[in-house]
């Protein structure tokens, strides 16, 4: 972000990065936006939030997480998805989010305007949390001395020009994870103070805010409700503080209101002009027989939380699934009345005779202990399967990695896309803030679980547009409210879709939803942290080891045999002496 250009121009290209829906873990730092010296504190602002939501996006919005989560898995290119074969995570993204973001609350703090240090605070909490969240002890606080001013205390990696410099610490220490976390929280405080004055009392330019037009009750909701998010996130470690800190957000909703309605999410949606500011699995600009699109297909994991196997009437049938995937082209039957090698296609239907089935599971299935599946919706595909050509077999049809498979469900067409209302960079959600309440409620700090639950199903239908089916989705014995914490969380894993992020959180804190891993992956149970970066060992190395040393290796199996504590399954003082999630 060196390059100086007119105001006009730097207008230009903040427009066309506005909405970018990319992967920005692969493209984190863009060396023609806009020198943050140069840009007017408003055009910031769309510079932070797309950034942000962008790199949560590149993760958790069918991203790696997501297949961590048991959403997708890919068919083709799947390492990271299936199989977690990570070795690191840069955090550049996050830090040059960070920068910006540093950079607002400084002019912001010039300028005397409160929504524009609100608005700061909001997304340097936000990233620093993300940051915890990822990795652990992290970057945070500086040495500056105590009266410099606030923004000034905030240092970030050292391979990032300029965010390090303004205080002259170029290897900054590693503060620890919790007290990040207790940073954020304090942050997230002095933000709800800022939006707390009436909206006549600002002065805002909404054309140049892509989340909430200028509004600021609902950046106030955005900042409180992020709160509670991390209240929740260090429950089981800092009970006390979370209780109590809960306990007053829910006293007073008036000083402290929440998002709990879908038009106050904290999301936006791809433009769609180009393959830079559109959906990630769009196949608008490009119709090869292989894309982003095609590789990525349901896990089967998520399918049988939301359909009735087999057609199973004593299962809920989640009409959002609906939405997310479409059916099966061509179902599989096993026609034990035909010949053993038969195997035809039949008014849309692939039957097969016995030993084309037990072919296929002994030598296909058989490596990973699956079976054929013979269902007539939906159909995903195993965790961590590794055969492009699930269920192609012994028949002349397509095949591949990254390809059209008819035996197994693709993602909706929805995703085919490059901009639609629903594809949307999500970073918050009223589904997530209503099933917090529910847990908050489960724990015995207050409000009704029930209540919460439901409302939290009801918005996420609302919000997938599938909303006319929740009277009789709520009222079945599979979804009507069972009065657990596994209920609540696993439906939580659900509505978290495209936000996969906080699913991988929330499991990790819970241990819900229970996963069973397939057979190829790296370890026989999901990570739970990322690796730090190879930019900061060679960097950074004395400040980092000393980070690396507070993580906890795991004993095996669920370790990596000779590999140091910078290991994806070390635990972070979030989940030390917790027993979760394994």
């Amino acid at each position: 972000m060196k390059t100086k250009y007119s105001i006009i121009v730097s207008c230009f290209l903040i427009g066309l990065s506005l909405f970018s829906c990319k992967d920005l873990d692969e493209m984190n730092i863009n060396p023609n936006g806009v020198d943050p010296n140069q840009a007017d504190v408003s055009l910031l602002l769309g510079t932070v939030i797309t950034g942000t939501g962008n790199t949560m996006n590149g993760y958790g919005g069918l991203g790696d997480i997501s297949g961590v989560m048991q959403h997708i898995q890919q068919d083709g290119w799947a390492g990271g998805v299936n199989a977690y074969d990570w070795t690191a995570n840069e955090w550049d993204g996050f830090y040059e989010n960070l920068r910006n973001a540093k950079e607002m609350l400084r002019k912001a703090d010039e300028a005397g305007n409160d929504f524009y240090k609100g608005a700061a605070k909001v997304f340097l909490a936000y990233n620093f949390g993300a940051i915890a969240d990822f990795w652990g002890d992290a970057p945070f606080w500086s040495d500056s001395p105590a009266d410099a001013p606030f923004w000034s205390k905030y240092s970030a990696a050292p391979y990032l020009e300029g965010i390090c410099a303004d205080d002259g610490i170029m290897k900054p220490r590693y503060d620890k994870q919790r007290d990040i976390y207790i940073g954020v929280i304090e942050l997230l405080k002095e933000a709800n103070t800022l939006f707390s004055q009436p909206q006549s009392a600002y002065i805002i330019n909404p054309d140049q805010d892509p989340l909430y037009n200028g509004d600021v009750a609902k950046w106030r909701k955005f900042a409180n409700s992020l709160r509670l998010r991390y209240y929740l996130r260090i429950s089981t470690k800092e009970r006390d503080i979370a209780e109590t800190g809960i306990k007053e957000i829910l006293g007073d909703p008036a000083q402290y209101p929440l998002i709990l309605t879908p038009a106050d999410d904290a999301a936006y949606a791809c433009i769609g002009a180009t393959t830079g500011n559109s959906w990630r699995t769009t196949t608008v600009f490009s119709k090869t027989i292989d894309s982003e699109y095609l590789r990525r297909k349901m896990c089967q994991t998520l399918i049988d939380k939301m359909w009735p196997t087999h057609n199973d009437p004593t299962r809920a049938k989640d009409p959002r699934l609906g939405v997310w995937a479409n059916k099966v082209e061509t179902p599989l039957k096993l026609d034990l009345t035909k010949d053993v090698e038969f195997d035809q296609i039949i008014d849309g239907v692939r039957v097969i005779g016995d030993s084309v089935s037990t072919r296929w599971e002994r030598t296909n299935g058989g490596i990973q202990k699956h079976k054929l599946n013979y269902d007539t919706d939906y159909i995903g595909y195993p965790p961590a399967w590794t055969d492009g050509t699930l269920y192609v077999y012994n028949l002349n049809m397509p095949g591949g990695q990254g390809r059209y498979n008819p035996h197994a469900s693709q993602l909706g067409s929805l995703y085919e896309k490059a901009a639609d209302p629903l594809l949307k960079a999500r970073m918050l959600s009223a589904a997530e803030m209503q099933f917090c309440l529910a847990e908050i409620a489960y724990n015995g700090w207050g409000g009704d679980a029930k209540e919460h639950y439901n409302a939290a199903i009801r918005v996420s239908l609302e919000t997938w547009g599938v909303s006319s089916g929740y009277n009789d989705f709520i009222t079945h014995p599979d979804i009507a409210y069972n009065e657990t914490l596994e209920q609540i969380i696993e439906q939580k894993w659900i509505a978290s879709w495209t936000a996969a992020c906080e699913a991988w959180f929330d499991w990790r804190r819970t241990g819900f939803p229970v996963l069973a891993e397939g057979t190829r992956t790296k370890n026989p149970v999901p990570p739970i942290r990322f690796y730090y970066g190879t930019k900061e060992l060679s960097y950074n190395r004395d400040n980092l080891e000393v980070a690396i040393d507070r993580l906890e290796p795991t004993p095996q199996p669920f370790s990596e045999p000779g590999n140091t504590k910078n290991s994806a399954w070390s635990r972070m003082w979030l989940l030390q002496e917790t027993g979760k999630p394994w």
